[in-house]
């Protein structure tokens, strides 16, 4: 049996343009979501764990992702099966204060394969953690999303953003590719 895991991060309603009512839409969360999909079918289809993420903010004041909303719930195009974990989380990183590291070590986990949003912020964040934890990890770039930032009075296109957090992944912390190049490996 393998010891590899996909660990799907935040795509949640409020991150897609096509929800009505999104409170925080992405550039190309559709797209993401679409080749996330594809690694879902293979690793679904091969007998190997799937594990979601869901981000709540602990309050309603929050921009987005407000407790027990439906923009908070996890998209249908990439929603769980009743057999695999979802955790909630309220931080940044995936690990901080859930039972994430817990279930990966119950399924004896030791490589993980990364698709999600934001891929500056909660992408970023649980693929450092993930490495600190001693994981082996794979980012799908283009199964990951983000939007644009300003930074000292400059717009910064999404484009932009997602390429430098995954140039930055992969220059020391982890495997970044497409997700056909990611459906080619044997886990």
């Amino acid at each position: 049996m393998s010891n590899t895991a996909l660990l799907l991060i935040d795509l949640q309603n409020d991150y897609y343009s096509t929800f009505d009512g999104a409170k925080w839409p992405l550039s190309g969360t559709e797209q993401a979501s679409e080749n996330a999909a594809k690694l879902f079918a293979k690793f679904r289809e091969q007998g190997l764990p799937v594990v979601h993420v869901r981000h709540e903010f602990p309050t309603d004041e929050a921009p987005f992702f407000l407790p027990n909303s439906t923009g908070a719930h996890i998209h249908q195009s990439v929603a769980a099966l009743d057999n695999e974990p979802v955790v909630l989380k309220s931080q940044i990183n995936s690990f901080r204060d859930t039972n994430l590291k817990q279930i990966l070590d119950e399924l004896k986990v030791e490589k993980l394969v990364i698709v999600g949003a934001m891929s500056h912020m909660c992408v970023d964040a649980g693929v450092r953690a993930a490495v600190d934890f001693g994981f082996e990890c794979h980012v799908a770039h283009d199964a990951c999303a983000t939007l644009d930032l300003e930074f000292n009075g400059q717009v910064v296109p999404a484009e932009q953003v997602h390429n430098a957090f995954m140039a930055a992944l992969s220059f020391g912390y982890c495997n970044v590719d497409t997700t056909d190049n990611l459906l080619t490996l044997a886990w």
